[in-house]
């Protein structure tokens, strides 16, 4: 099934509809207490477990930065792998998961600790499972976006927070994700919750952006959690958008829909672009002529992230 986000979600201020469904929010309410509740490590202290994750539903950024986390500790010579839950329609950052680092893709997550435990692993990274009760992680990592933040502050279904912000007390780390913005007030906002964790930031780079013509016309299609990110990033980089398409999160694509793409952006004399994750689901043999971007996470002051690394593993 693909979600797409309620626009109100992430107005700034909830709307009477967000208000209206506040009662429906006890069932997660009730879950999430239950989520304090300290777990016995059944793993006996023979790997390390990461969890990077997220309280607001989609597009914070999660796993580029589970990449960029597993490239630094192998250059730390730890022996790491990553852990995703296997969800069938999440098949694209499968994908890159398995592109880019050393992915156990299994139905149950504890099992796939098992499998890193047997094939000697030092480390394993989670990418998303705050939220699994079945798991006692050494380390928590939350992420945001910085441009939907927080949304409008109400958990699920009235907003789009898994957890209330103030569950920020337990986590031991926040990564501001996103475009080169000024998070001076994000910061303020979580010190106000948690005045000791540690906070990173960090920004989206292009990687094959020089490949991209900016006297062209481009036609871009996105199923993503947070375009407006993907979007900011193309217009930074001065990338002449005259239409935007997105779909739902995890969109699975037929070739009859890219067919569509391609007739609206052959109308408008245009190009088209994607994200790499949108690509990977498409079929390259039959779409040679849609381009897409290829991003990088780069943490500032990512010598601090290591030290915060080498200090907690």
């Amino acid at each position: 099934m693909n979600f797409k986000k309620p626009r109100f979600w992430d107005y700034k201020k909830p709307t009477f509809l967000s208000y209206l469904l506040l009662p429906f929010t006890l069932p997660l309410i009730i879950n999430n207490f239950f989520l304090k509740l300290k777990k016995k490590d059944e793993f006996n202290n023979k790997i390390t477990k990461i969890c990077v994750g997220n309280i607001y539903v989609g597009g914070t950024g999660k796993t580029p930065l589970v990449i960029k986390i597993f490239q630094i500790l192998n250059q730390l010579n730890y022996k790491t792998a990553v852990i995703k839950k296997f969800y069938r329609n999440h098949f694209d950052e499968q994908k890159i998961l398995n592109n880019n680092t050393k992915l156990y893709c299994l139905k149950n997550r504890v099992t796939a600790v098992y499998e890193a435990i047997k094939d000697k692993n030092d480390i394993v990274i989670f990418d998303d499972g705050l939220q699994d009760r079945s798991i006692n992680y050494d380390l928590k990592f939350i992420c945001f976006n910085n441009i939907k933040w927080i949304g409008n502050g109400f958990l699920i279904p009235a907003g789009p927070l898994r957890e209330r912000v103030e569950s920020i007390l337990k986590y031991d780390a926040v990564f501001i994700n996103g475009n080169e913005n000024d998070n001076t007030n994000l910061r303020l906002f979580i010190r106000e919750y948690n005045k000791n964790i540690k906070i990173f930031e960090s920004h989206y780079f292009p990687k094959n952006i020089d490949q991209f013509n900016t006297t062209e016309r481009y036609v871009v299609f996105s199923g993503i959690g947070n375009p407006e990110s993907f979007l900011e990033t193309l217009v930074r980089n001065k990338i002449n958008i005259v239409k935007t398409i997105n779909f739902p999160d995890h969109f699975n694509y037929t070739q009859k829909d890219i067919d569509k793409i391609k007739l609206q952006a052959k109308k408008l004399n245009a190009k088209i672009i994607t994200t790499e994750k949108d690509y990977v689901k498409i079929n390259p043999d039959k779409n040679n002529d849609i381009m897409f971007l290829k991003i990088e996470l780069k943490i500032k002051n990512e010598e601090k992230l290591i030290d915060y690394l080498k200090l907690h593993i």
